[in-house]
Parts: C-alpha cells; sequence; structure tokens
C-alpha cells in the first residue's frame, strides 16, 4: 500500500484550506489548462457558497505519478467540529494550516488536539506568508508552544513547516526558498506521511465517516477500507459499535475519488477511501465488512453538543401560505435523518406536542440546518437557544468556552466591560501589533447568545471574536438578557407607513410599509424595557383639506433586518422565530395579548 497516502486539511477557519485545495487540484493536473474552474471548488453547497465557509467534510484526490493522495476538506468553524472528528480516523497524517498573520486560534487548537489524540504526525504550513502583516517566524513559535501545551510527543513535536501562499500556489521550506510551484508539499507528505497500514489478506471492513443521500444512487457511505477487498457484487452486512448486525445486503456500487469526481470501480483494496451503496440502514460510526466479520472497527466518540433549540410546527395566522412542508411528521423525519448523518446532532422529541429538541454545537450550526430546511420548503417555529447543563454529583455544570479577540486599541474598555457583565473572566491580554489587542476569556456558552452583534456594534465592525468550547464549570448564576422590550402588533394586515411613521419615536423597527403582520408579531424594539403593543395598521383619516406637502413628510427610518442567527439570538424565552421559505418574523409565543398578561403575573407569583 505504498502508493497511497490518505490526509486531512485541518485550521482555523479563514486560513486558506480550501483555496490550498484547489491549487492541489490545478496543479495535479486535475483539470484542462484551459477549464474555468470556480473558486473554492470544494465548497460545492449553496449555504457554502454564500457564506464563504466549509460546512462539511468532502474528500478528493490527487495524482502525483503513482503516488494517490487522497485529501479530506475539513471545516474551520468550531460549531463544525464534529465534521473534523470523524474524517480524522480516515488519515494517516494532517496539515495544519496557520495564518501567517492571524496566527494560531482556538479552532487550531481543537483540531489539533484531536489529531495528536490519534497518534498522527501533523505537517505544519504556515500559509498566507505574503500578507503585508505576516510574521512566520513569531507564528512558527506560537504553533510549537500550542503543540508542547497540548503535550505532543517528541516525535509530533519535531514537525516539519512550510511557508506558503495557498492563494497564489507555492510552498517552500524557508522564506528565502523559491516561490514557485506546490511541488514541495507533494514530497513532503510523500515522506513524512506514512502509507496505511492495513492488513490486505484480513476480511473486508470499512467504518463508515460520511453519509450522504444521492438522488440516483440513494444512500452513500464514505469511509476508509481497514482491511481486505471490496469488490462490487459482494454480500456484506453492517455492524454498530457493540458488533450488533443492522443489516445484510449486496454491494451494488463502489465509487473512488479522482480529482472532483466519483468514478466507478469494481474493486479497491485496503488503504483505500471510497464510497459505497447498497444498504439502507447502516449509518455513521457503523462498520461495513464482509459477513463473516463478527467485531465492528472500533471509533473515536465525538464531544457531546452544548445548545439546543426547540423545532415546531408554525402556527401562525399566515402558517401554510408559503411553505409545502407544514407537518410535524414531515418536520420529525427530516431532523431525525439530519441526525443520522450529521454525529454533532442530537434529536429527541419535546413533551409538547409536536416540537422537536435539537441539539448541537453552536448558534450557526443550527442556523444552518434551519436555514437549510426552510430553503427545502419546511415551515417552522423556532425557539431561543439555551445552553445543555450538567450535573455532577449534585452540583449544576454548565459549558464555559475559549474566546480570543481582536480588537482595535481603542475598543478594549468596552469589549472587557460587556463580557464582565455576561460572566466573563480575562484568561490573558497582550499587544499584538498594528494597534490592535488580543484578549482571551472564559465565558459561559449562555453569556456569548446574541453577543456578536453587540460586539460587531461596540467595535465598529473591526473586531474579531473566535470561541471554542472549554470545559464544563459550577453555574455561574444569572446573566442579563436584552434590555429592551418589544414593539408587538396588535392585528393582522398589511402594515401602513403613516403608522409606522407615527411610531418611530417608540423603538427601531423591524418592518416597513407594505409588510405582512398580525397580533402577537414583534414587529420592532421597544426604547423601553417594557412590551408595548402598537398599532401599525392605522391609516391617516381623510378630511375635505388635504396638503400634499405634508403627506410626502413620510420620511420612515429604513427597517432593522436581522440574518437567521441573529433572530434566533435576539429573541427571549416567551418569544419565537417564524421560519417560512420566504420570510422571517418573529412572534411572541402566545399571541393573544390577555393570554401574554395572564401567563406573565403566573410568572410573577411563582416568583
Amino acid at each position: 500500500m505504498k502508493d497511497i497516502r490518505n490526509i486531512a486539511i485541518i485550521a482555523h477557519v479563514d486560513h486558506g484550506k480550501t483555496t490550498l485545495i484547489d491549487q492541489m487540484l490545478k496543479q495535479s493536473g486535475t483539470f484542462r489548462a484551459n477549464q474555468n474552474v470556480d473558486a473554492c471548488i470544494m465548497d460545492s453547497g449553496d449555504l457554502e457558497k454564500e457564506r464563504g465557509i466549509t460546512i462539511l467534510a468532502k474528500c478528493t484526490s490527487v495524482t502525483r505519478g503513482n503516488l494517490r493522495i487522497n485529501i479530506m476538506d475539513t471545516p474551520g468553524h468550531a460549531d463544525f467540529g464534529g465534521e473534523v472528528e470523524r474524517v480524522l480516523s480516515m488519515v494517516d497524517g494532517v496539515v495544519l494550516l496557520c495564518d501567517a498573520a492571524e496566527g494560531p486560534l482556538p479552532q487550531t487548537k481543537f483540531v489539533l488536539t484531536k489529531a495528536l489524540k490519534l497518534g498522527l504526525k501533523p505537517i505544519v504550513l504556515i500559509n498566507k506568508v505574503d500578507r503585508g502583516d505576516a510574521r512566520p517566524m513569531e507564528v512558527h513559535n506560537e504553533v510549537f508552544d500550542l503543540f508542547a501545551a497540548l503535550d505532543a510527543s517528541e516525535e509530533q513535536l519535531d514537525f516539519p513547516t512550510l511557508y506558503a501562499s495557498g492563494r497564489d500556489g507555492w510552498a517552500c521550506d524557508s522564506l528565502t526558498g523559491p516561490r514557485e510551484t506546490l511541488n514541495p508539499l507533494f514530497d513532503l507528505i510523500a515522506r513524512h506521511v506514512p502509507a496505511p497500514d492495513v492488513d490486505p489478506d484480513a476480511a473486508f471492513s470499512l467504518l463508515v465517516s460520511i453519509l450522504e443521500n444521492d438522488s440516483f444512487l440513494g444512500r452513500i457511505l464514505t469511509g476508509r477500507i481497514y482491511s481486505g477487498t471490496a469488490k462490487v457484487g459482494m454480500p456484506i452486512k453492517g455492524l454498530t459499535l457493540k458488533g450488533e448486525t443492522v443489516e445484510q445486503g449486496r454491494l451494488t456500487k463502489l465509487l473512488t475519488f479522482d480529482g472532483i469526481k466519483r468514478v466507478p470501480v469494481e474493486s479497491a483494496e485496503a488503504g483505500e477511501i471510497v464510497a459505497i451503496a447498497g444498504l439502507t440502514n447502516t449509518t455513521v460510526a457503523d462498520t461495513i465488512g464482509d459477513m463473516t466479520l463478527t467485531s465492528a472497527v472500533p471509533s473515536t466518540p465525538i464531544d457531546p453538543p452544548t445548545m439546543a433549540i426547540t423545532i415546531s410546527v408554525n402556527d401562525s395566522p399566515y402558517a401554510g401560505q408559503e411553505g409545502s412542508k407544514v407537518t410535524s411528521r414531515m418536520i420529525r423525519d427530516r431532523l431525525f435523518k439530519e441526525a443520522e448523518g450529521n454525529v454533532s446532532i442530537r434529536v429527541t422529541e419535546a413533551d409538547s406536542k409536536d416540537a422537536f429538541e435539537v441539539a448541537g454545537r453552536g448558534e450557526l450550526q443550527l442556523g444552518v440546518l434551519i436555514e437549510t430546511m426552510r430553503r427545502e420548503g419546511f415551515e417552522l417555529s423556532v425557539s431561543r437557544p439555551r445552553v445543555l447543563f450538567k450535573d455532577v454529583e449534585g452540583q449544576k455544570m454548565e459549558p464555559i468556552e475559549e474566546v480570543v479577540i481582536d480588537v482595535d486599541d481603542e475598543h478594549t474598555g468596552v469589549v472587557v466591560e460587556k463580557i464582565s457583565m455576561r460572566k466573563g473572566e480575562m484568561i490573558d491580554m497582550r499587544p499584538s501589533g498594528g494597534g490592535k489587542t488580543r484578549i482571551i476569556f472564559y465565558v459561559p456558552s449562555r453569556g456569548l447568545i446574541g453577543y456578536q452583534g453587540e460586539f460587531l456594534t461596540a467595535t465598529r465592525g473591526t473586531g474579531m471574536m473566535n470561541r471554542l468550547f472549554h470545559d464544563y464549570a459550577p453555574y455561574k448564576g444569572d446573566i442579563p438578557g436584552r434590555r429592551n422590550g418589544a414593539l408587538i402588533s396588535t392585528d393582522k394586515g398589511e402594515a401602513v407607513a403613516y403608522a409606522i411613521f407615527n411610531l418611530q419615536d417608540r423603538g427601531i423597527m423591524f418592518i416597513n410599509d407594505g409588510d405582512k403582520v398580525y397580533e402577537g408579531m414583534i414587529v420592532g424594539e421597544h426604547s423601553r424595557d417594557n412590551d408595548l403593543e402598537i398599532n401599525v395598521l392605522k391609516e391617516k383619516q381623510l378630511s375635505n383639506v388635504r396638503s400634499k406637502a405634508a403627506d410626502e413628510k413620510l420620511v420612515l427610518v429604513p427597517p432593522l433586518r436581522m440574518t437567521l442567527e441573529q433572530m434566533i439570538s435576539y429573541i427571549e424565552e416567551d418569544e419565537l422565530v417564524e421560519v417560512t421559505p420566504k420570510s422571517l418574523r418573529l412572534r411572541k409565543t402566545a399571541l393573544d395579548g390577555n393570554e401574554r398578561k395572564k401567563m406573565s403575573r403566573a410568572q410573577k407569583k411563582a416568583v
């Protein structure tokens, strides 16, 4: 098996993984010289292209002479860390990318921790050394310190380093070396990454790491062959981690990766990363193997979810008008299907009718799931995120995140003040050059819900905040939530410019002239701390005397438009986000004003 290398490209978000893979594909002859190829070709999903981030781990391969390099492109955002964890079991080496200016950040620490625990010996690639603010030698020292802090072995500490520009397609082993091609990277992978340590003569076994659904082939299971040979038509079975048989079937289709394409083959040997079709119940972390196989391939358990939301049926007055999938059965089937392929998502049926609790790693991951369902035609009601507590010997424990913030020096005071109010503890604060300061906090996950927008406002859009799950700690006490109340519509209809104009001094509006509203819908943020019911349907009374000049003075302040993730973070416990294929609306859980007053009185009595 000396002609195969299986590697993963791992890094913090935006450090250049997918761009580097673009250049590796181009320089390996995957595309024709005159072929027009999109940038970040591995980011094939619509949401990945729109947001400029990798969400799903994907496999590709390049060929260099007799050497075949299977490459896993992994997400860099902490919310999608589950994708990284499950694919590291498929590879024998990793290329750790680190931005030459930003240095190691929280997700760098996370992915490196997982790689070192598996005994992998990383190649370090200091990327973007052509940046004006690059500091490659300092970053190299910071990476070494990170390895040491994570208890890397002597072999792992002796990591080879390359300096590169993934965008321009070159790498070299010194800052003064020739900046021409990525050949030094290809050569180093061939030398440093070991060939798969497998048994080609044993019974066929494969550990499933990725599950996809294809419109032609059905369920496609991707994984690495740990032993034996897979052949089309052979009888196979699926086993759970405990060795229990899930199902038996026949291997109907066997695919390997050639560039960005899947290529059908008749057989594949141990060490290869392949995709298999033909099984209907086997899923991620299960083993596919020969009928004689009695035990499963060991699989490392991934970190549990830390945050949950409740997704329920949309019961607003406009329910069913924009979506085609509105029933609880459809929502249930879709959520459990997601949990089957996404091992970092956990779905359970909630106590209330037609509702489901969806637990994940963070607001972005949950927001991406909801946005995906929205585009598929679903209508949903979504609750405020809540963190998942643990009970340890009778003590309530909550998840704590490590937060790394880079801000201009002038904004450090307000950032420290705001995070301290959210029960954050400052761990380190030091100048990072260029008039910027890097501050590290340990903050309860509860305190970060809804903070991103406030942070960008406080730093005038110049601050960078990165976060990563750190540990569980004793409950830190109450954290103040949103300070302002809501402006709530009293009736159903289309908003009127005259009414909005006269209500603008009451607070910030979320709607515009002509938008559909209904009773109990949140149409703005009150300038005070209490909720206020308003009538946005009130039209100007006509009279015999008309003043055209007066009518033309109705200048409306543009409404505040929030993204889905911002809405989910903004709402309080008694509020929901209504999600349809065409609209996003904020609303109270109880739409009737009298019902809300009864609930409020009951809560005060309970206190």
